[in-house]
């Protein structure tokens, strides 16, 4: 897996990887990781940039409010594990 492009954003780090013909994109918001996998086949041909193109804003904010979501998992799930 090799590192194409990252995309600065303030809430979470962006990073596209290529590997067996697929594009993975991931968000790391501190412990928490989010990943999406795109065919090459199922895009145009215009790589990083037409996957970026793909990461609006309104795609972003729905990513950072699942990582809230998934940190309240997290912790809830922890919370019941305490003796």
């Amino acid at each position: 897996m090799r590192v194409i492009a990252e995309l600065p954003h303030p809430e979470c780090k962006i990073t596209l990887f290529n590997m067996n013909q697929k594009y993975i994109v991931k968000f790391e918001q501190g412990t928490l990781e989010q990943s999406y996998k795109l065919s090459e086949l199922d895009l145009t041909g215009g790589g990083a940039n037409e996957i970026f193109q793909l990461l609006d804003e309104i795609f972003i904010a729905t990513v950072v409010e699942r990582f809230k979501t998934m940190r309240s998992d997290f912790s809830a799930a922890y919370k019941r594990q305490e003796y």
